[in-house]
């Protein structure tokens, strides 16, 4: 991280337990975030948070660091809660719910914490068997984290601390019916530590707040207030047609070290990266109906520096941790401003640069004007000029195996006999 995107305050003085301060430290922190000074020292004396801060400001670290010093500090008994966990951090998407995972794994190495995540889409069978022999924090997706639950796999008797993440996104996706199911089930909001944090705290998300959490300290951090300062931004007014040419060209121009190509649909998401595979780049397509095990492994070679072109839908705006993205391209512009502040945060995180490059075609200019009210200043335009276009290979599409038409029928000699009837006589 950048001086410029930190704070004056050590986590040396926050008066952590001794195991929780070796997983900081060795994970490379000295020095909090503004999101982090801010909500730390409330939440560590016992104060409910409902914090405002954009992705790739430490948001996760701050709620991870309170959960686990209550945990530790905890007067409970942990006999009594069983094999319950004593924490759920709910998130959105899976890939969110992993990151949190894998971030909650490095911080509380040295702690003795057990800590799972349950997600749809992969593992069902190992999840419950995880679930069954006991954890203290549990992070988890609304589906499969009530899937569970109504199967009484675990109860939510025990929980000292709860933790909503992208609590805006939750209303999005439609899943606030699922938490409030999940949070009624819950102790009362006084017993236990409720931590929410939201990249924005619109009414509907500061109801929720005060419905379900016992007196939310409001924190707003506004220096990431809505696009990253070190972001260069810019658009091109294009045909539809000239979108790929201009794309390619721009790729082979600028060699992007590490990019997200953002489309609005996964049929545009097949299409760009067929014609990228097809002229030579190498590219892979995350959206919401790629497998889980694929989705994992396409992220993984992405984060990894292996494979340095993502085309993404809207899943991949949000909640991922992928260091040192260099590019995002919005192929198609999105329809909800608040999208594009996502997507083109991506890149210049914790107090890098970054460059976004935008498309405004036919069929998504109109978009353009809320965007730029939104963010607060026009976007910088660029002229679509013959040098930047280049001409296609043909896109290659993944092979399919060939089925066979309905018409044709089976060779009579491949035709199963049926087995003689026996006579009842």
């Amino acid at each position: 991280m950048s001086d410029n995107h930190l704070s004056s305050t050590h986590f040396s003085s926050l008066n952590l337990p001794a195991e929780l301060s070796q997983g900081i430290e060795k994970t490379g922190f000295s020095l909090c975030t503004p999101i982090q000074a801010e909500t730390l020292p409330l939440a560590l004396a016992g104060s409910d948070i409902a914090g405002q801060a954009q992705t790739g400001t430490g948001k996760t670290a701050a709620f991870l660091i309170a959960l686990m010093n209550r945990l530790l500090t905890s007067e409970i008994d942990k006999a009594a809660t069983g094999s319950n966990p004593r924490a759920l951090v709910l998130a959105p998407t899976r890939e969110l719910a992993l990151q949190i995972h894998k971030d909650s794994l490095a911080l509380g190495e040295a702690t003795g914490l057990k800590i799972g995540v349950v997600y749809g889409g992969a593992g069902y069978d190992a999840q419950k068997e995880m679930l069954r022999d006991g954890l203290d924090i549990l992070i988890g997706t609304p589906g499969r984290t009530i899937d569970f639950f109504k199967q009484n796999i675990f109860n939510l008797k025990s929980i000292e601390v709860m933790v909503l993440d992208e609590a805006d996104r939750m209303f999005d996706l439609g899943f606030i019916k699922d938490i409030r199911f999940l949070l009624r089930r819950m102790p009362d909001p006084a017993k236990r530590l409720n931590l929410l944090f939201s990249a924005t705290l619109s009414f509907r998300v500061t109801e929720l707040a005060y419905e379900h959490m016992n007196n939310p300290a409001l924190i707003k951090i506004e220096t990431e207030k809505v696009t990253a300062d070190k972001v260069e931004q810019s658009i091109y007014y294009t045909s539809n047609d000239e979108k790929i040419p201009l794309l390619l060209g721009l790729l082979k121009r600028i060699e992007p070290m590490r990019s997200i190509i953002f489309v609005n649909t996964k049929d545009a998401g097949n299409k760009v990266n067929a014609f990228l595979t097809g002229n030579g780049f190498n590219a892979g397509t995350l959206s919401g109906d790629v497998p889980q095990k694929k989705r994992i492994s396409l992220l993984k070679r992405f984060q990894e520096g292996e494979l340095p072109i993502l085309v993404a839908t809207d899943v991949a705006a949000r909640g991922l941790h992928i260091p040192a993205v260099s590019h995002i391209f919005n192929y198609d512009l999105p329809q909800d401003s608040e999208d594009y502040v996502h997507r083109i945060g991506r890149t210049a995180r914790a107090g890098t640069s970054g460059v976004a490059i935008s498309f405004a075609c036919e069929d998504y200019a109109f978009a353009l004007p809320d965007i730029e009210a939104y963010v607060g200043n026009k976007i910088p335009t660029e002229r679509v000029t013959a040098e930047l276009l280049m001409t296609p290979e043909p896109p290659l599409y993944p092979k399919k195996k060939p089925r066979p038409h309905r018409s044709q029928k089976p060779d009579s000699n491949q035709r199963r006999r049926r087995p003689p009837r026996r006579s009842h006589s």
